[in-house]
Order: structure tokens, then C-alpha cells, then sequence
């Protein structure tokens, strides 16, 4: 039954928290960079700032079903999620009126990776490691943060301008979803020529992400496709039981080690596939100078690391910052949470910290170690990580870039709105009922924060020291 009328008919929101705002006050629309299912993406132009962007609008009356509009508020958070990371699309603005949802990003203007294979032909051995590296980095970072692609192409890779040093960046997470390990998805999604076997049987996880980026690498060495044919059907049973063409040109110019890195990305047995890690650090990546120097970081591990080491000043005015953020911008985060608090005790413990960082392949952290993070972390010592404190631990830092977060946070320690926080109102703030505070403690905060000497903390050294400056 069609949904149309029903859930987004005007004044019906699927972005409540960006209800009824206009995304032309705040920019100037320029001309058409291209048209897909669900509307159009338009150049266009910060009134204030100056700066270009591309904002996709989305047609809420072309939106006919659940599935669809689920898909829209997915990836309004997922791009809110795996913001920051530099090959990633960064997501500056999100609106929402009566007939459109509209998303401003950064513009890309060197053009789809596409394009540039189809303009160059196959790339030269050490090219095609540098792109596959930074996409498959790509693919690392949504792995670790809990996010699976589901349609990586190299349509959805976008040049950040058209000099020949363009950084790539990943876009339109449309089909992505957070997932938790070992979950199995069972729609068949993604695009005929990139999709994996096992999706195509119903039963699949976060390695189908792995084929693609094996399809995409094969094509980025030879110029076409390794598994095509007339139509879908065909090209679906080439993906299913066709063997790899290694034989044809160009490829008994290419190396053995790149045919190697291929194929280990194009095993039909999911279980048997290459990790992105073991991708990262292949013999033909090194080969070409492109291998990772080391074992690539759990972000969310480095962040509540970082965390750990903070002053309370910071620790608490980050606490206020993840309880005023929208859920779009935090349910990335909450997943997790609920991923690792296994008990459902709203609560982390060093043991669930522990099983989850295992599973996820950490090595060399003892349960001491683990237990010292915690401890770090935990704010108001009851010696786990409540859902507060984690997600103050782990919020993306480019939020720290939005002035009205902090100046919010700041109003919070300066009681008396003269612009300074003085060691009464940090001692004010930073007392528990049951902890209490040393007044040390506010001493060495003081001592670290205040740049002018004056014995107290202004907006400008709360800045700094919020944004580690």
C-alpha cells in the first residue's frame, strides 16, 4: 500500500528536529550538479560565509513507502555519525519544509571517480593502491564505528576538486545501516555489477562491503567489470559462480601482488574474505607505498582514551554539549552503547569494554589497562561508564566547531554571566554530593586553562581549551 498522503503529506515531518526550517534563508541556489530517484542536488552558496556547498533536496512526495523514508532519517544520522573523518562527505546543514528535506554538504567539485576511470582507463599499479587504500580506509572507519555501506561503487566516490592530488571522498550512505557483530541482513540491496554473493542470498554482514571495494579494484587495474553480462539476471549469476578473469589484457602485465590483493577481496566464502586491516596491510600495498604503518585504531577506543586524560572542566562541559544534541547527531553513538552494554544495566563495565573491544580484534590492552580507562573516564565514580559519560567520551570533536554548543556550555560554569568562570563557580560545578571536589583539583584546572593569568577562565580560554588549542 502506498504511504503517500499518509506519512509525508505536508506538515507530517521525517526529520522532526529539522521541522519547518528553510535551507534557502541561509543559502543562494545555483545551477544543477544532477538529478537521481528521489530529486535534485543544486550548487549553491552560504549567504553569510560565502562558502560553496551542494544541497541535495529530497522530494518528500516521490518518498512512497516506509522504507524509504527510513532510509533518509538513516542517513541523515549516519552522515552526522562518520563526520569528521577526511574522506568522508561532511554534512554542513540538514532542513526540512512542507514539500522537501534538504541536506547540505561539501561540494565535491572534482566529479565521480567514475569518471575519472572511464576518462583515464586503467590506472598504473600504484594509483589504483592509492585510491583502494583511502577506500578502503573508508570502509575500515564505518566497520569500527558500526556502520556498513551496502553500496560502495565508484559512482559514490567523489574528487574533492579536480587538481591531481584530489582527495576522494565517500557519499550518499542511502542503503548504509548501523549493525552490530555478527548481525545478518537479508535484503538485497547495493548495485548489480558491486554486489556480493552472499547478499544476493539473503544472508550477509559488513564483508559484502569488502567484495565491493575487490570489484572496484579490479576495475580501477584492467578498466572493466569482473563479473558482467546483458542484463541483471546474467551479471547475478556471473557474481555467484563465474571464476575471476585474470588471463585477459591487461592483466598478464599486472603484478602477481595486485592479483593477489584482488582476489583475496573476491573470496565467494564470507568467512575466508580479507579484512579491511588485512587489506590496509597487504604485501602489494607496502609494495606501492601504500601499506597501513600500523594496526588501524578503534575510533571509538581513541576517543574515550582522549577522554580519559581530560580535566573535569572538560569532561563535564562535554557532558552537556552530548546531552543537547539531537538524536540524529547522536543515535550512531547510542547503537554502540547499546552494542557493548550487554546487561542492558545502562551501564558500561570494565568486562563488557573488555569482550567488546575483543571482538573487534584489539590486541595488547590487559583488563588492568581497560579497568584504568574506565576509571578515567567515569565522571561521577561509580567506577563504570554510564550513557552520559559515553557519550561525552566518544561525540564527534567537530562538533566542538559549532560556537552555539559552547557558548551554551560556557553559560553553564559561569553562574553569574559576566563572561568568567571564577574557582567558586568551577568549584560550584564540579562538586558531587558524594565525591565532593579537591581543591587542588580547581587549582591545576585554573592553572591549565587560564592563558592571561588573571585567576579566572574567559569564553576564549574555554574555547581553547575545549578545542585543544
Amino acid at each position: 500500500m502506498s504511504l503517500v498522503g499518509k506519512n509525508v503529506k505536508p506538515g507530517n515531518w521525517i526529520l522532526p528536529t529539522y521541522a519547518d526550517t528553510d535551507c534557502w534563508k541561509d543559502y543562494e541556489p545555483g545551477s544543477i550538479l544532477g538529478k537521481g530517484t528521489f530529486g535534485t542536488t543544486y550548487s549553491a552558496t552560504n549567504k553569510r560565509t560565502g562558502e560553496k556547498v551542494a544541497i541535495k533536496v529530497i522530494s518528500k512526495k516521490k518518498l512512497v513507502s516506509a522504507e524509504e523514508i527510513a532510509d533518509v532519517q538513516r542517513e541523515v544520522q549516519i552522515m552526522h555519525h562518520l563526520a569528521g573523518h577526511p574522506n568522508v562527505v561532511c554534512l554542513k546543514g540538514v532542513y526540512e519544509d512542507k514539500s522537501n528535506v534538504c541536506l547540505a554538504m561539501e561540494v565535491c567539485s572534482g566529479g565521480e571517480l567514475f569518471d575519472a576511470i572511464v576518462k583515464k582507463g586503467p590506472l598504473h599499479e600504484k594509483d589504483a593502491a592509492t585510491l583502494i587504500r583511502t577506500i578502503v580506509g573508508v570502509v575500515a572507519h564505518c566497520h569500527n564505528m558500526g556502520v556498513i555501506h551496502r553500496d560502495l561503487k565508484p559512482e559514490n566516490f567523489l574528487l574533492s576538486d579536480k587538481s591531481s592530488g584530489a582527495a576522494l571522498k565517500a557519499t550518499d550512505f542511502g542503503l548504509s545501516s548501523f549493525f552490530q557483530e555478527g548481525q545478518v541482513f537479508t535484503d538485497i540491496v547495493g548495485s548489480a555489477y558491486y554486489v556480493a554473493p552472499e547478499v544476493l542470498k539473503r544472508s550477509y554482514g559488513k564483508e559484502a562491503d569488502i567484495w565491493s571495494c575487490g570489484v572496484i579494484l579490479y576495475i580501477l587495474l584492467c578498466g572493466y567489470p569482473p563479473f558482467h553480462g546483458d542484463n541483471e539476471k546474467k551479471i547475478f549469476e556471473a557474481v555467484v559462480g563465474k571464476t575471476v578473469d585474470f588471463s585477459s589484457e591487461p592483466w598478464p602485465n599486472i603484478s602477481d601482488a595486485a592479483k593477489d590483493c584482488v582476489r583475496r577481496m573476491l573470496v565467494r566464502d564470507p568467512k575466508r574474505r580479507a579484512t579491511a586491516q588485512q587489506i590496509m596491510q597487504h604485501e602489494w600495498m607496502r609494495e606501492n607505498g601504500c601499506a597501513a604503518d600500523q594496526p588501524i585504531q578503534l575510533e571509538v577506543l581513541s576517543r574515550i582514551k582522549q577522554f580519559s586524560a581530560m580535566n573535569r572542566l572538560k569532561k563535564e562541559a562535554l557532558k552537556l554539549i552530548a546531552k543537547s544534541l539531537p538524536l540524529d547527531e547522536i543515535n550512531g553513538m547510542r547503537e554502540i552503547f547499546l552494542e557493548i552494554d550487554k546487561d542492558k544495566s545502562g551501564t558500561i563495565s570494565v568486562d563488557e569494554f573488555s569482550d567488546a573491544l575483543k571482538k573487534k580484534g584489539v590486541q595488547g590492552l590487559t583488563d588492568n589497562d581497560v579497568g584504568r580507562m574506565i576509571q578515567e573516564a567515569d565522571v561521577n565514580g561509580d567506577g563504570m561508564i554510564d550513557y552520559e559519560e559515553f557519550l561525552a567520551a566518544t561525540i564527534n570533536r567537530s562538533k566542538l566547531e559549532r560556537e552555539e554548543l559552547l557558548k551554551q556550555a560556557f553559560a553553564k560554569f559561569d553562574e553569574n554571566g559576566d563572561g568568567q568562570i571564577t574557582r567558586q563557580e568551577l568549584f560550584n560545578a564540579l562538586s558531587d554530593p558524594a565525591l565532593g571536589v579537591d581543591p587542588k583539583e580547581i587549582d591545576e584546572i585554573i592553572d591549565q586553562v587560564d592563558q592571561d593569568g588573571n585567576g579566572t577562565i574567559d569564553y576564549g580560554e574555554f574555547v581553547s581549551m575545549m578545542r585543544g588549542l
